[in-house]
């Protein structure tokens, strides 16, 4: 696997070499754009020199002269050729062919000569009826244009290297953060999940690193919810399991049926207390992993609450009485079947435990219309428990036997991710409990 610092370097050093090339051949065509203008007013001198010495010298001696007069060895690629009006060569230079430079009256012109391309200036001497040639070969001039090039490019090329040192070391020291924070997090234990500094991390690693640290918060919260259900299974559930075995003990040992039944009684409410419990956790542990599913579907209100009616069966013999509003049978709902059954099985079942023999659990739509409530005639709470009762595991004065404090709790989870939110308050007159399940799905009425 390549490393980032590898994969940017070969980014950063292909990226400056395309730049120095397209640098490379912005100077060749501006150098050889330069070089035609110089070299063109090279040319326009010295046929202006040649046709000065023509009007003093003679054509022949003008010819001699402006060989002679070429010095560096660029103006020994000039050719010069002095002509007649009447078409005769008069005199030449060394290096010029024994044919017409051009056609061209006056001006400049490019010619074909001999497989050779020119570049050739000519001006007219109407008073010495002669016309003077003066051109160099274009091959002259792309070979003078590779050469600057080659001047400027070979050192930049030389310098490439040293310069992929440099990004390289640049790389190291602008990666050095990311290497620390790696070594920083490979040291660490399986259980440090402290926060990583941010104080002095540069900006493009401020986001992982509070990413990270919302990792490590969300992972030392899931683990602290685990220790916290884990002891308190331990401990919640050490005491009917100790009761089912004391009980169990005195039923084998005593002969009197009063005795015995009292603790086949204590058995059954353990073992209820103790399914309870062990439901609820497993029912909190699977809502902290996420939705129970995320598909939903219209719901009618009164199916479910038939079904959740089927555990208030214990209720009939405590004398306790449920009462539908027939208007909330008729309600449909849009949400999750399962996620709504455990939301309204937990608050029936809560009202349930708290509401006294003979009492009465009614169910009906909020004032509102945007919710779900259920109304005890129990005690109610003080306004100092309200606040707390979704909290995990809390219980409050008016406890039950078989309350383990996750009912509420999982209500308000259930909600939560469904949109909604769980209100508790004390009913008028100071007699029981309302919970209101607030902003469920809008309701529609059953087919």
């Amino acid at each position: 696997m390549i490393s980032l610092r590898r994969r940017l370097f070969a980014i950063l050093v292909a990226a400056t070499g395309i730049i120095w090339l397209c640098g490379i051949l912005w100077i060749f065509v501006g150098a050889k754009a330069e070089l035609e203008h110089v070299l063109d007013t090279r040319l326009q001198e010295a046929a202006r020199m040649v046709n000065s010495l023509v009007a003093r010298s003679g054509p022949a001696l003008a010819a001699t002269a402006s060989a002679a007069a070429t010095s560096d060895h660029y103006e020994r690629q000039l050719s010069c050729q002095i002509w007649s009006f009447d078409g005769r060569l008069i005199a030449r230079s060394g290096s010029a062919p024994d044919v017409s430079l051009t056609d061209k009256a006056s001006g400049f012109s490019d010619h074909r000569i001999q497989g050779e391309y020119w570049r050739v200036y000519t001006i007219d001497n109407p008073a010495k009826g002669v016309r003077v040639m003066i051109g160099d070969r274009l091959g002259q001039r792309d070979q003078l244009a590779r050469d600057l090039v080659k001047g400027l490019s070979i050192p930049a090329i030389l310098m490439l290297p040293l310069l992929g040192g440099l990004i390289w070391l640049s790389l190291g020291r602008g990666l050095r953060p990311l290497l620390d924070m790696a070594v920083e997090l490979k040291s660490r234990d399986v259980d440090d999940m402290r926060p990583l500094r941010t104080q002095h991390a540069p900006a493009e690693l401020l986001p992982l690193a509070k990413a990270l640290n919302s990792l490590f918060a969300k992972v030392e919260t899931a683990r602290r919810h685990e220790r916290d259900i884990t002891a308190f299974a331990a401990h919640e559930l050490r005491t009917p399991l100790a009761g089912l075995k004391t009980h169990a003990q005195i039923a084998m040992a005593t002969d009197d049926p009063g005795i015995r039944q009292g603790a086949l009684r204590h058995i059954l409410l353990s073992v209820d207390r103790s399914t309870r419990l062990v439901r609820q956790l497993l029912t909190l542990a699977k809502l902290e992993s996420g939705p129970v599913t995320s598909q939903t579907e219209r719901i009618c209100l009164g199916d479910v609450l038939e079904e959740i009616g089927t555990s208030a069966q214990p209720s009939v013999a405590q004398g306790i009485t449920v009462r539908i509003d027939p208007a909330l049978r008729n309600f449909t709902i849009a949400a999750n079947r399962d996620s709504l059954a455990i939301a309204l099985r937990n608050l029936h079942e809560n009202a349930l435990q708290h509401s006294p023999a003979g009492g009465t659990v009614v169910w009906n739509v909020t004032p509102d219309g945007r919710g779900i409530q259920v109304e005890d005639e129990g005690p109610g709470m003080p306004p100092e428990e309200i606040l707390q009762a979704t909290q995990r595991f809390f219980r409050g004065k008016q406890q039950t036997p078989t309350g383990c404090g996750l009912g509420l709790a999982i209500v308000e989870a259930v909600l939560q991710q469904m949109g909604g939110w769980l209100v508790l308050e004390n009913r008028e007159g100071g007699r029981g409990l309302r919970a209101m399940a607030v902003l469920l799905p809008a309701a529609t009425s059953c087919p």
